[in-house]
């Protein structure tokens, strides 16, 4: 096989797992947006909202687009405002019929925009009621892999699962991750020049246990890193993965959107529909 078939999708479609349709510039032009990415191949985008006025912004982009699909929560920036009251509206938000997942919810203890005592109370009250409702977890974590880990590890068993997104943990974050039955997100940090240990975590994982996503309108893939980024700009993702696996991007595209389908629980008609 040439390295110019390794490189086309043949047919295959991608998934963008974690999107921010909602956030500027994207949200001034999603009916834009969305035509790129399904122009590049890409069948479903998720789009996260991470507080209260945000979801509701994410939840009427996904009522417009038969592809784009919600997950809610609060980000661990946001748990300031995740009162009682805050947190009983996001459970009801997360019953519209289009929010596939819980999240993102987390610890970041590289910006602290909430009190880390804040964040841990409400990451595991978050856990809780994604149990409770019954969706899969989307995990933010950000410098403090050990403490949220040690977290999801203690709210376990999470049976319908969930995915460590935008993954920048090491070899053993990745195996207590997968331990757990999660699946490990791959953004397009992973074609940074000097990001070899993403390269070599991705180059490991299970096949049943990887996902795509471009965090977008953050983390542009090169050759576009300082340009907003969108979800069309997956492909540059899913080549690099290909590439470190020794495999096409077809394959794994198959191979993600399959994760994706799965995970989620997308309708039947999500790729080809």
């Amino acid at each position: 096989m040439s390295a110019s078939e390794k490189d086309r999708l043949d047919g295959a479609f991608l998934i963008d797992s974690h999107a921010h349709l909602e956030l500027e510039p994207l949200v001034n032009e999603p009916e834009a947006v969305v035509d790129r990415a399904s122009r590049a191949g890409v069948a479903a985008i998720i789009t996260v909202g991470i507080d209260l006025e945000d979801v509701q912004i994410a939840l009427s982009i996904a009522e417009r687009f038969s592809k784009v699909f919600a997950s809610v929560g609060f980000h661990p920036h946001n748990a300031k405002d995740a009162g009682h009251n805050a947190l009983e509206r996001m459970a009801q938000l997360a019953g519209h019929p289009k929010v596939v997942a819980y999240g993102e919810i987390g610890l970041d203890f590289y910006r602290n925009l909430s009190p880390q005592s804040v964040q841990k109370a409400v990451f595991a009250d978050q856990l809780s009621l994604a149990k409770s409702l019954g969706k899969p977890v989307v995990i933010h974590l950000r410098s403090a892999y050990e403490e949220g880990l040690t977290m999801i590890e203690k709210a376990a068993p999470f049976p319908a699962g969930g995915v460590i997104h935008c993954f920048s943990g090491d070899g053993h974050d990745a195996m207590r991750a997968l331990e757990m039955g999660f699946h490990i997100s791959i953004p397009g940090t992973i074609t940074y020049k000097n990001n070899n240990k993403l390269r070599e975590i991705a180059a490991d994982l299970p096949p049943d246990a990887i996902l795509l996503e471009t965090d977008c309108p953050f983390l542009s893939p090169d050759p576009l890193r300082g340009k907003t980024n969108e979800p069309a700009n997956i492909v540059y993702t899913a080549k690099r993965v290909a590439e470190v696996r020794g495999t096409s991007v077809k394959e794994i595209a198959e191979t993600t959107t399959r994760n994706a389908i799965r995970l989620f629980g997308l309708p039947g008609d999500t790729v080809g529909g």
